[in-house]
């Protein structure tokens, strides 16, 4: 019986909708994107090897004509999806409603070559409805959205591999550039550049306590003799001094002066100005905005926001994740007027329904925002045994968000008071007291943005004052002077950065996540907490991007771009002539001939890479280097290794001139009296740490021994009798008699600890390490297991960090029956091979747990029915495919003839140079 086939991108959306379609359907999944550009050189096809333009993919002098190749990975699911069509009478390609969906769903039509009818399947979310009007309301593929798409994909191909070997060249091997990435890596470098030029500035003011009615309330000094006091925002950011002279700048004998001649003075009021504000609720969550309160409320990165957010989507909790659209259906905004009504009254809401039609700066889908699936919202109590962990506090964000959207403003009643008081040496000074209650709380009783728990945030936002009249005289019962201190403009975080990216409209709100991703692993951004910041290579090569490709880091430009990938959308552009502008020129330079001007000779690669931190006494320039072996300091001839883990703000002039004028790491601070080999004080890219021997005494390829200093120490005070300490470790404490195990007191990734076979247990201090005696050690040993499970005594964990994000749960290392394991109790997934537990970081532990989620459980092995049975069928279809079937590989629909055209060129000229496959191999493909 013919069925009809239904491919959407994960195995978790095809169970799904499975779910809501009948016998007559079959719901396979693509597994994301079946066809890419080629990755290296051994994925071009040998038709195209022997043009110089293959190394990039892109046939640029014909059409910009892509190379579509199937990676070796996805054959096997192409050949299953192929089986499927074979028994098909129509075909519904389900991908995501966007432009990356649209993508996919023609990339399987070109690989699939279906003989039966082809339906383009869209929905927002996956509910009973939507797939079944989805199914009724086929549409065909929008090759607008794919062109848009495609034009993307080329476009960050060409950037990517025509300016990354220059970073490799000029930099260090393995950079990248990218369209987006270059852009977003800047911003963190150049608010990083601004923490390093700001020069604080201190002031102080005073603040009285004063009491009327019996009910105290504090004032703060705002003038002096008419003269506004200062306040943070008065003071220059790059020199720390006053910026105007129509201030007040009090220090601490003026304000201490000040409070003096304050004592017995009578304070009155002298006006009252009552007002009332309402606040509107946010609108629905967008893309950006979620993440945004994802990472403020619940504490995790975009890119667990979205891997948690596609799993509701595709379990049917909420709508698509990936929008830009504020927009609500009819039948969701009154889904979320009645559940308002149902919990919080009939005034919860206005009388005519809230419309939020805006969208942000270069829109892109006709999506509705994030919201619940369905004409009738589930409650998070009613999802609260289906969801767990993360899934769970992120629906219920969504859920608040989406109801509070609907609500009444919330009415705020303020009221701001000046009192005044004249000193004992005839000074007037006036102070400031101000006061607020919530009227009407409306919204806000459901939710408050960047606040976790409604209740509070009502509470946190009154602030009483007593009934006060003009002239009134009111009790002071003291007054203290306060100091103060300017601080540097805040690092972004992931929240903040997002939220930047799409008021300057720099790429898509559905790429943030990614965008954060890989700046982070691509080295040119770091996380201390929850602040990004930026490292010294980031500096290098932002620094040559702004002098030579100044265009392709502006981000005006890059907004621009974003604009006219919207017209090539609409039609509006043609996306041949568009690409060959911008990487042939029109008028102005374009990528390949600014590649090409600017030269590799032009690039002084010495002064890219010095960052200038400042001058010492003498006048001698003090700079940081970005080297072959990790960042250091140089003065004159001088030169130090810097700690790559220290923000670049703390590398000041002073601070480098302590870390130059420590030890010498290339001379030795003695012998050591065993092995005759000379000892070393260093500084290394992680912190300083000791050596024993060099490549001159042990010869070229011997590493030499090493040992980091404890963070109690000083470089310069180690000696040589500490050093030689430090060298014995690990150190062997002894043998456990009963069990003639050696017992080993070791420095690792979580502190300092004790080894015995495969149970370890902390220790108190580093210092211990050292100290600790056999006895001791058993002590230790002897002391009972602190988690406990059952009637017997569970092992210790080999590791733990903090609670999972998702889950909520603590995250422990353990030793299991097939080795080391990761857990929150939930869901296991094995230390990778090759890792040391010790080095593993609770953000490597979140994601390895978080990408084991997205995957699902194990498939269950298929079990042996015999000589004919399953196994035999299993083995037949992993069988390699027959000689000759290659790499499949297409062309664009628009230049069909273009492959043609190639083979002919190739016949022709024989003695062709064919391009260099280390150029591929090494590209770095920057795609958003």
């Amino acid at each position: 019986m013919a069925k009809k086939l239904v491919i959407v991108e994960s195995p978790a959306k095809a169970k799904t909708i499975g779910k809501f379609l009948g016998p007559g359907y079959v719901v396979e999944a693509s597994v994301g994107h079946i066809r890419d550009l080629p990755r290296n050189a051994k994925d071009i096809p040998e038709q195209f090897k022997g043009h110089k333009w293959s190394s990039i993919g892109i046939d640029t002098d014909n059409g910009f004509a892509p190379i579509y190749i199937v990676p070796q990975e996805k054959k096997e699911q192409i050949r299953k999806l192929k089986a499927a069509l074979k028994d098909a009478d129509e075909l519904f390609l389900a991908t995501d409603e966007d432009r990356e969906g649209e993508s996919i769903s023609w990339h399987l039509k070109e690989v699939l070559n279906p003989k039966v009818p082809i339906r383009r399947m869209v929905f927002h979310e996956i509910t009973k409805s939507a797939i079944e009007a989805a199914v009724a309301s086929p549409r065909e593929i929008d090759y607008a959205l794919v062109d848009a798409q495609e034009t993307r994909r080329i476009l960050d191909r060409l950037y990517g591999y025509e300016i990354s070997p220059v970073l490799w060249r000029k930099v260090a091997p393995r950079l990248s550039a990218g369209r987006v990435q270059s852009v977003a890596t800047r911003l963190v470098v150049e608010r990083e550049r601004e923490r390093m030029r700001f020069r604080s500035g201190t002031y102080w003011d005073l603040q009285a306590s004063l009491v009327a009615d019996g009910a105290s309330f504090d004032a703060n000094l705002i003038t002096v003799d008419g003269k506004r006091v200062a306040s943070g925002k008065d003071f220059d950011a790059a020199t720390g001094q006053a910026n105007s002279p129509d201030i007040v700048v009090m220090d601490e004998s003026n304000a201490v002066a000040l409070v003096d001649a304050l004592a017995g003075s009578t304070f009155v009021v002298s006006s009252v100005v009552e007002k009332s504000e309402a606040r509107r609720p946010q609108a629905p969550f967008i893309t950006s905005t979620l993440q945004q309160e994802g990472a403020r409320k619940l504490g995790i990165s975009a890119k667990q926001v979205m891997s948690i957010a596609q799993r509701l989507y595709e379990q049917g909790y909420i709508t698509y994740m990936r929008t830009d659209s504020t927009t609500l259906s009819d039948s969701a905004i009154a889904a979320a007027r009645k559940q308002a009504v149902a919990l919080y009254g009939a005034d919860a809401v206005p009388e005519s329904p809230r419309r939020y039609a805006g969208k942000v700066k270069n829109a892109q889908e006709a999506h509705e925002a994030i919201r619940p699936a369905g004409d009738v919202f589930r409650t998070p109590d009613e999802v609260s045994r289906e969801l767990l962990g993360g899934d769970f506090k992120l629906y219920d964000l969504i859920w608040k968000r989406t109801i509070a959207s609907q609500m009444s403003d919330a009415r705020l009643n303020i009221v701001n008071a000046r009192i005044d008081a004249t000193a004992s040496t005839g000074q007037q000074t006036t102070f400031a007291a101000s006061g607020s209650t919530i009227a009407f709380a409306g919204f806000m009783r459901a939710y408050v943005e960047g606040s976790d728990n409604p209740d509070d945030a009502l509470a946190n936002r009154e602030k009483f004052l007593p009934a006060l009249t003009q002239g009134r005289t009111v009790d002071c019962t003291q007054v203290l002077p306060q100091s103060h201190t300017t601080s540097p403009p805040a690092r972004y975080t992931e929240a903040s950065l997002v939220k930047r990216l799409e008021e300057a409209g720099i790429g898509r709100p559905s790429t943030y996540a990614s965008i954060l991703e890989r700046i982070q692993a691509a080295n040119y951004v770091f996380k201390k907490s929850s602040a990004l910041i930026p490292t010294w290579t980031a500096f290098a090569v932002t620094s040559l991007l702004e002098e030579h490709f100044s265009r392709f880091v502006d981000y005006d430009f890059t907004a621009k771009l974003e604009d006219d990938l919207d017209e090539i959308a609409n039609r509006s552009k043609d996306r041949v002539e568009w690409l060959s502008n911008f990487y042939f020129g029109n008028g102005s330079m374009g990528l390949k001939e600014l590649v090409g001007t600017v030269g590799l000779d032009r690039i002084d690669a010495a002064a890219i890479n010095s960052i200038p931190i400042g001058v010492d006494a003498d006048g001698v320039a003090v700079v940081v280097r970005v080297g072959q072996y990790g960042p250091y300091i140089q003065r004159g001839e001088d030169r130090v290794s810097l700690n790559e883990e220290l923000p670049p703000d703390e590398i000041t002039v002073d601070v480098a001139i302590k870390l130059l004028m420590g030890p010498k790491s290339d001379t030795p601070i003695g012998t050591h009296p065993d092995s005759g080999l000379p000892v070393y004080v260093k500084t290394g890219r992680y912190g300083p740490y000791v050596q024993l021997g060099d490549t001159e005494t042990l010869g070229a390829g011997v590493k030499p021994k090493m040992s980091s200093l404890f963070k109690t120490m000083d470089p310069a005070s180690v000696d040589l009798s500490m050093a030689i300490r430090l060298l014995s470790i690990p150190r062997v404490v002894g043998v456990d008699a009963a069990t003639n195990e050696e017992i080993v007191a070791a420095n690792g990734k979580f502190g300092p600890y004790l080894r015995k076979g495969t149970d370890s247990r902390s220790l108190p201090t580093e210092e211990s390490i050292l100290e600790i005696s056999l006895d001791e050690a058993m002590v230790i040993y002897a002391s009972p297991k602190e988690f406990r499970r059952g009637r017997g005594v569970a092992k210790a964990p080999l590791a733990s960090f903090d609670n999972d994000p998702v889950s909520g749960r603590p995250v422990l290392v353990k030793d299991g029956q097939y080795g080391a394991y990761i857990t929150d109790g939930e869901t296991n997934v094995t230390v990778p091979r090759g890792r040391d537990i010790e080095d593993l970081t609770a953000d490597e532990v979140f994601e390895l747990l978080a990408d084991k989620r997205a995957k699902g459980p194990a498939p269950k092995k298929a079990t042996k029915r015999g000589a004919g049975g399953a196994a035999k069928s299993t083995k037949k279809a992993s069988a390699k495919p027959k000689s000759g079937s290659g790499i499949e590989s297409t062309v664009t629909r628009t230049v069909k003839g273009a492959a043609k055209k190639a083979a002919a060129k190739k016949a022709t000229k024989k003695s062709a140079k064919p391009a260099s496959p280390k150029v591929v191999e090494k590209a770095s493909d920057a795609a958003e």
